[in-house]
């Protein structure tokens, strides 16, 4: 992974290889000038590391942990952001005032717990990384004067399966291994952990399992959370480990205490996981409506009809266009089913059944079964997926170019949702008129859909201006984020909170909840160490 890690752009997402070339940058810049009507863009270029002036580190580690941290200026730049729009905005504009002052890169548990230690007894703040894809500032270092410095604690090292039980269908992993490697480690057993979120290439199960990630599946199988058999953390005061077991009623669950405690009780360094078998057959659909309520109707139907495909995403008809999936004349449907077990016609002819009972037109070709993957990568399907995949690297060059494009998403009930898509719809078209973009756009999918309600994803894409962009995003932000607590929605549905998401996340939490978690992280983080400004404040 320290090959990998040296590959990664230090200021935005994944590899410097990948990504649009600076020919298909200015396509894209052609673009949105005649969609926005703009002069043209200037393109802002990659910083390079020579160009920053990092503040010298604060911090000395003790002799025995020299050799397990770095100040190497590459380390300490990568480690200074997530992936976040203001993130790649800063980054951008070479603004690395606030790097972590040590990357601490344990080989072993005893490294970590040692670590912590030192941090505690210097007064420094330890920041657990996980693969520093986080987009709501889960990871940032810029800790304040109360503490002496910050340490970002890179697991990468700790990055294998240790054990495999075949009968329970589990393993025993290391927190620090990335979403390929694990994969890779899982494959020649027939295995997988089959979680997939966009951000699988460059995040850890560590960070899944602390950030409550969502993953591949639509429906039943959505977090993280439902693949923890039992966890091991390393606390400032020792360790917790959690029994084994495939389900208690011994009161509340340890496991729960950790699983989206984004780092502020403790550094998850192992994890036994639940498995599967990995999937031989496939059966997919795509729909068109020609409204987004039909469409809306549909996707309730189908989760709420104990079918539990494995892909149930709505697109809005602005979404299917800009990704290329459909054309915008009309709103899409994406339906899948995937299984180790049986062939899954049935289940497909079911769904298309439901899909067409509610307006959805599905032609015969439209149908896919099969037992390969190819199917996912043809057609619409195949069109979002690569979209999909690609939708970071785009998004940096977008914001290279001064646009504004961010991503806000939430989970609500199905009662609510038309009240809620329409208030922020609304509330995002009034904040980029505020912003002088009228003529921006807002656009809707559903990532995952539960019997009880759906996971909407909104984007938006506004001109934005050189030095205002993050003002004119924290007005689009606070406008979208105020509307869903109107509506009672969640402030986050799998992105986390961080630091981005707090004064929702604070309402939207019950008080006397924050202060069970305050006096937990009294206990299990007495100097108040572990990533600070996330969650709570100690």
């Amino acid at each position: 992974m320290a090959t990998v890690r040296h590959m990664r752009r230090f200021w935005g997402w994944g590899v410097e290889e990948a990504g649009p070339t600076p020919e298909q940058q200015a396509r894209m810049a052609g673009t949105l000038t005649g969609m926005f009507g703009l002069d043209d863009l200037t393109i802002t270029p990659p910083p390079t590391i020579d160009e920053l002036e990092l503040p010298p580190s604060r911090l000395t580690p003790p002799a025995p942990l020299a050799d397990r941290c770095t100040t190497d200026p590459v380390e300490r730049a990568g480690h200074t952001y997530g992936k976040s729009f203001r993130d790649i905005v800063r980054g951008l504009d070479r603004d690395f005032s606030h790097p972590p002052d040590m990357v601490a890169l344990p080989r072993d548990e005893d490294d970590v717990a040692r670590i912590l230690d030192w941090c505690a007894d210097a007064g420094a703040a330890a920041v657990p990384y996980g693969g520093g894809s986080s987009v709501v500032g889960g990871i940032e270092c810029d800790v304040g004067d109360a503490y002496a410095g910050a340490v970002s604690v890179d697991l990468r090292h700790l990055d294998r399966v240790l054990d495999i039980d075949r009968a329970s269908r589990a393993a025993r992993i290391q927190a620090g291994v990335y979403g390929p490697a694990l994969e890779d480690q899982l494959r020649p057993h027939g295995l997988t952990l089959r979680h997939f979120p966009q951000s699988f290439e460059f995040s850890t199960l560590g960070g899944w399992i602390a950030t409550r990630s969502g993953g591949h599946y639509a429906t039943l199988f959505t977090h993280i959370d439902e693949f923890v058999e039992s966890l091991r953390t390393v606390t400032p005061r020792g360790v917790v480990e959690s029994a084994r077991l495939p389900g208690s009623g011994a009161g509340p669950s340890p496991d729960r205490m950790f699983i989206g405690s984004e780092g502020i009780l403790g550094v998850i360094t192992e994890a036994w996981m639940r498995l599967q078998d990995r999937p031989g057959f496939r059966a997919s659909a795509t729909a068109r409506f020609e409204t987004f309520d039909g469409g809306v109707h549909a996707a309730r139907a189908l989760a709420q009809s104990g079918l539990f495909p494995t892909n149930c995403r709505l697109l809005d008809a602005t979404e299917a266009m800009i990704t290329g999936a459909d054309d915008g004349s009309a709103h899409v449907l994406l339906v899948a089913f995937e299984s180790a077990d049986h062939p899954l016609d049935p289940w497909i002819a079911r769904a298309v059944e439901l899909v067409r009972d509610h307006g959805g037109s599905v032609p015969d070709d439209a149908i896919r079964t099969g037992a390969d993957e190819q199917g996912a990568r043809e057609g619409t399907a195949g069109a979002w997926r690569n979209a999909f995949i690609r939708a970071p690297y785009t998004r940096d060059a977008l914001v290279a170019m001064g646009m504004v494009n961010e991503t806000f998403e939430t989970a609500t009930t199905w009662d609510r949702f038309g009240e809620l898509h329409a208030d922020v719809t609304a509330s995002v078209r009034a904040a980029m008129a505020e912003i002088g973009a009228p003529n921006g756009v807002i656009t809707c999918r559903f990532t995952h859909v539960y019997p009880d309600g759906p996971a909407p994803y909104f984007t938006v894409i506004a001109p934005g201006r050189r030095g205002a962009q993050l003002d004119q995003w924290a007005t689009i932000k606070a406008a979208a984020s105020e509307a869903l607590r109107r509506h009672e929605a969640t402030i986050t549905h799998h992105h986390a909170v961080g630091r981005d998401h707090r004064p929702w996340y604070d309402r939207q939490r019950p008080d006397l909840f924050a202060d069970a978690l305050r006096a937990a992280k009294r206990s299990l983080d007495p100097a108040a160490v572990m990533n600070p400004g996330v969650l709570i404040d100690p």
